[in-house]
């Protein structure tokens, strides 16, 4: 069903950055958080509409997300861009081989990952994601995920109207530890409707410009 909740979910802290995650991090320059710029001197991938990946997309704009459980895989389709994910429940493993070198067999990098699920009791579906595009930001403060790091959601079902997300980073290649991003409650919308809420490229574009001919901080 439809489950909504803060349009900014409270992050937690992330553990110690490796000097790669750290320099994504430096790099920088979001639109939210303490280290807020204006949206003229951001280079915050969504100003421009670019895909916010995952899990990105599960932890800033979420508003609103809908699961949809079918026999051999389960949607996720979130309200903001309305994006979806493929989240497979057939048995099958993550694959390996993502960004393999030239002539071995490959796949390609996702923004929002490879996704496999199974549940771990009657209330708790667990989903496994890897396989990323680095670009993409893993928040909304500027954080990195490398592309073999490897991100857990516990969807856990708390009663019928509340449902608790954690949402978990597992990348050595950025952090010397897991990150444990979030941990939220959303609630069941009786209505099991979505807006509809667009990045439009065209008025992005037009609205930053807007601001840095004007010379506004905003």
């Amino acid at each position: 069903g439809v489950w909504i909740g803060p349009v900014i979910p409270r992050k937690l802290p992330a553990p110690p950055m490796t000097p790669w995650a750290q320099k994504f991090f430096d790099e920088a320059k979001p639109l939210s958080g303490p280290r807020a710029l204006p949206i003229a001197k951001t280079n915050d991938p969504l100003v421009t509409c670019d895909p916010l990946g995952f899990p990105r997309a599960s932890v800033f704009e979420t508003r609103g997300f809908q699961i949809e459980h079918l026999p051999k895989r389960t949607l996720e389709l979130y309200q903001y861009q309305r994006a979806w994910r493929d989240i497979w429940t057939d048995g099958r493993s993550l694959p390996t081989n993502v960004g393999a070198a030239r002539g071995q067999a490959t796949t390609d990098p996702r923004y929002y990952g490879y996704s496999v699920g199974a549940w771990a009791d009657d209330y708790t579906f667990v989903v496994n994601t890897t396989g990323f595009h680095e670009a993409a930001w893993a928040d909304e403060l500027g954080h990195p995920r490398s592309q073999d790091a490897k991100v857990e959601e516990r969807y856990r079902r708390i009663d019928h109207d509340n449902l608790e997300v954690t949402v978990t980073i597992t990348d050595p290649k950025a952090y010397t530890a897991p990150y444990v991003v979030m941990k939220q409650v959303y609630t069941w919308e009786p209505k099991q409707d979505f807006e509809e809420q667009l990045c439009i490229p065209s008025e992005a574009v037009d609205y930053r410009e807007t601001f840095r001919e004007a010379g506004e901080d905003k």
